[in-house]
């Protein structure tokens, strides 16, 4: 069995993406990737990342619009700006924003 690589960041921190001008609180952490085979060709080789390691679930945000993205480990960084982020699912999933953290309401952890 290949090893599974260490998450980086936990539920309810908040990140960004490394290359796109994108941010969100990670809800959901697969150890290596498990996503559909379409959904990873459907990204340019160029900028394709691996797929034995963390991939993240986020609440995602950009200046338009509000989604759910799910991002390599390779591609993501802490988003240390304070700011809290604007999505309308955030308040059905956690409890506030505690210094760049979101707590995950107790009813949805297993």
């Amino acid at each position: 069995m290949p090893p599974v690589a260490t998450a980086r960041f936990a539920i309810g921190d908040v990140v960004k993406h490394r290359l796109f001008d994108f941010r969100g609180v990670i809800f959901d952490v697969d150890p290596v990737f498990a996503n559909t085979e379409e959904w990873y060709e459907a990204i340019p080789e160029d900028v394709r990342p691996r797929k034995d390691q963390p991939f993240y679930h986020l609440l995602a945000e950009n200046a338009e619009s509000s989604y759910v993205a799910y991002v390599s480990q390779q591609n993501l960084v802490t988003d240390d700006s304070g700011e809290p982020v604007d999505h309308p699912a955030i308040a059905e999933m956690f409890d506030g924003d505690d210094e760049g953290r979101y707590h995950l309401k107790p009813a949805l952890r297993h």
